[in-house]
């Protein structure tokens, strides 16, 4: 039993390192995530929002109208797949392919922000818990000094994985608006070709 116990410990220390190092290599990946998220914010405020707001407060009766309000030159994914579906009026299988394209580049988006939600807790508690034992074992042989510096380690894994998880979060909250929104600008120009091709017939 006790080898088994201390096969367990010994496991457990030695999953310290890579924990440590993942959750340095998360941060850093937080901290690019903000500058990214940032850039994706002034992006989205400047094509975007301005489309929706476009388009709530004077709903276009016409794919050529609704093709007026994007700019030119695609410059957010939205308009790039709206460009595509106005391109592809008379294939009502396509349109639905890009919708689910949509789906799929705007979920992979996300993806990063998921990951650092999730991963965030994760490490930080097996941060926290790893050194608990060397702690108490620092404190049974009286060693103090071991036993803060364990206790520091454990201290600093959870509050960097809770800030990892909370820059996840947050993006990942704003992010999934911004894409609900977006999904919700192509079914409405995907419902008006079809209207179109419906009249048609």
């Amino acid at each position: 039993m006790n080898l088994i116990s201390d096969i367990l410990y010994w496991i457990s220390t030695g999953l310290l390192v890579p924990v440590i190092v993942l959750l340095i290599f998360f941060f850093i990946r937080a901290l690019i995530l903000i500058g990214t998220f940032f850039g994706q914010y002034m992006q989205n405020k400047k094509s975007s929002s301005r489309l929706y707001s476009a388009i709530e407060s004077n709903a276009p009766s016409s794919t050529a109208e609704f093709a007026q309000l994007l700019p030119v030159k695609p410059d957010s994914l939205l308009s790039a797949y709206a460009h595509k579906m106005l391109d592809s009026q008379n294939d009502c299988a396509r349109i639905d392919l890009l919708i689910s394209e949509y789906e799929i580049a705007a979920d992979k988006n996300i993806a990063t922000s998921k990951v650092l939600t999730k991963m965030g807790p994760i490490l930080g508690l097996m941060g926290t818990l790893i050194p608990m034992g060397p702690a108490l074992v620092g404190l049974a042989t009286g060693d103090i000094a071991s036993m803060a510096y364990n206790m520091q380690v454990a201290f600093a894994t959870t509050v960097v994985g809770l800030v990892v998880s909370a820059i996840g979060f947050l993006t990942q909250m704003v992010k999934e608006r911004w894409a609900v929104r977006d999904i919700t600008m192509l079914e409405f120009l995907a419902n008006m070709i079809r209207n179109k091709e419906g009249g048609k017939r």
